[in-house]
């Protein structure tokens, strides 16, 4: 590789820099297939189809054997099999390429890391099969989240910890008056230096861009990185651990910086990986009752989790009513409601909502969302673009069981898709909650993951409030909406947000929906209630994962 290649970067580097100050729109990678070039999609096809049935080699340290059982969501058997590696070997040869990774400065190891970021862009159509078929998303959605804007995301994370490494001078002269003595003099230096070993435990449902946040956070603060993949969905993070060894060996670096750690069925090394010394640093996103464990138990680490909320949406009154119908129900659709943001509760009072086609009661505003979510999804075409396919058979038994807890507004479907007739494809189901009924509380405050939605009757838009903030505190939420005409409201669910340290989105009618985020621009949770202890990203997310050492020497 050479210099100019790396230095090229610096340029996007500098401009990610400035906009997670502006907080302004800008992404360097390109979100139309098109933009790749005219034979980009069959290449990253065949890429893909070329790698079923193989051996992903690695050259890994302490590989002991082969692992991998992937079945894509859309039916077919991937049988791939990845390196199963001994940690008593790997994580000691991980550490050693440290020192040069350490002494090559934050400026260095952020344009590295771009330049991985740019060869995984080089091959996102790749990619999106890869996402596409380990996590059940469409392929526009598999193309997009798990391409440009997981990159974006990488990205932002590289920004920060430049950042936040800079803040200190690599060297200062240190200079005490003494009055008529000579003053004492010190020569003073401040290096970065990483805290150790980074594990990544990555999700099924969006393995890139939930797991590029802590891997290029790790990665550019000094720190090797062993990546464990859901087992679902391990080609992914494979294929980028793949392009980050390359990329640290041609530019003089150790690729074992960069690991793989697969595992075999019900082997469960996560558990093992999190609690060894050498793992300082932990990120994960996944179920509640894991998250727990790792804050709970992995005491040599610092942990950041990605756990499971209850989001709310408070339904209070609107001036475009069919706008929000029309928002809410491609929000409880995008990718069968398997996203950690999609909203699960509907507050709405019972005594109905004013709106610009006049005053709606409860059972009209679910009617009509029911009616809104069936015109959406009306289309199979349209359906299996939006829906994807359920990732796993936990979500469809949720799925399954959401008649039985209450008067369905809208029953889901099956959707059969021409391309992949095993695949699992079902459109959301609308359940109606009496808010005050007996036991209902311990029903719709439950997080239920996947396309299953609550439409929550309570007493007045105060008891939804009130309400939002027991839930917040409580259970979590990622994200949180809300339609009010109303400034006191407003300012009420405002409030409670503030409070509760949850992200907000207010009256969206448009093409912008509460289960989205921008890299750069939005942060995804805050860090502040029970659904995450971190927010992506900010300063807080990269700050930690290294220490300033410094070292005096008499000048």
């Amino acid at each position: 590789m050479t210099e100019t290649r790396l230095t090229d970067h610096r340029a996007t580097l500098d401009q990610a820099l400035e906009t997670i100050r502006t907080r302004a729109y800008w992404s360097p990678h390109p979100e139309h297939p098109k933009a790749y070039g005219e034979s980009a999609p069959a290449d990253g096809l065949a890429a893909f189809e070329a790698l079923k049935g193989t051996r992903f080699e690695l050259d890994q340290p302490g590989t002991d054997g082969w692992a991998g059982s992937e079945v894509s969501p859309y039916g077919p058997e991937l049988r791939i099999e990845y390196p199963h590696v001994d940690p008593d070997v790997l994580l000691p040869a991980m550490r050693a390429g440290v020192p040069a990774w350490r002494d090559a400065g934050p400026e260095r190891r952020a344009l590295v890391c771009l330049e991985i970021l740019a060869r995984i862009g080089a091959r996102t159509h790749e990619f999106a099969h890869a996402v596409m078929h380990t996590s059940g998303q469409a392929f526009m959605m598999a193309f997009q989240a798990g391409g440009p804007h997981a990159q974006d995301r990488g990205l932002e994370a590289v920004a920060y910890a430049y950042l936040e490494q800079t803040r200190t001078p690599g060297t200062a002269d240190w200079a005490k008056p003494q009055g008529k003595r000579d003053p004492l003099k010190l020569r003073k230096s401040f290096t970065t230096a990483g805290r150790g070993v980074a594990l990544v435990i990555g999700c099924n449902t969006f393995p890139t861009w939930n797991g590029y946040p802590g891997l290029f956070a790790s990665l550019a603060t000094g720190n090797p990185v062993l990546v464990k993949p859901h087992p679902r969905a391990v080609l992914p993070l494979a294929l980028t651990v793949r392009a980050a060894r390359e990329a640290l060996a041609d530019a003089g670096f150790d690729p074992n910086l960069v690991c793989l750690a697969a595992e075999r069925p019900g082997e469960g090394i996560a558990k093992t990986l999190a609690l060894r010394p050498e793992v300082r640093i932990i990120d994960y996103t996944g179920s509640t009752a894991f998250g727990d464990w790792l804050e709970t138990h992995a005491r040599q680490a610092q942990v950041y989790t990605e756990k499971a909320g209850v989001n709310t949406v408070v339904v209070d009154s609107t001036d475009d009513y069919k706008g929000m119908l029309s928002n809410l129900a491609f929000s409880l659709s995008l990718y069968s409601g398997q996203m950690c943001t999609t909203p699960q509760n509907l507050l709405i009072p019972r005594d109905g909502i004013a709106t610009d086609a006049g005053h709606k009661s409860y059972d009209e505003v679910v009617g009509d969302l029911a009616a809104s979510v069936g015109g959406l999804l009306g289309d199979d075409a349209r359906a299996n673009a939006l829906l994807g396919a359920l990732v796993n058979p936990d979500v469809k038994m949720r799925l399954d069981g959401a008649a039985g807890l209450g008067e369905v507004a809208l029953p889901s479907r099956k959707v059969t898709h021409p391309d992949f007739p095993d695949a699992v494809v079902r459109t959301p189901v609308i359940v109606k909650v009496d808010g005050a009924g007996p036991d209902a509380e311990a029903m719709y405050l439950a997080e239920c993951f996947g396309p299953v939605s609550f439409a929550v009757a309570v007493e007045s838009t105060a008891a939804a409030v009130e309400l939002l903030r027991r839930t917040i505190r409580d259970k979590g939420a990622m994200t949180v909406g809300a339609y009010t005409t109303s400034e006191e409201v407003e300012r009420a669910v405002e409030e409670v947000c503030l409070d509760e340290s949850a992200q907000l989105s207010l009256n969206l009618t448009g093409g912008v929906y509460v289960n989205q985020t921008a890299a750069f621009s939005d942060f995804h949770g805050s860090g502040g209630n029970p659904a995450a202890n971190a927010a992506l990203c900010d300063g807080a997310f990269v700050a930690n994962r290294f220490r300033v050492v410094e070292v005096r020497r008499q000048a």
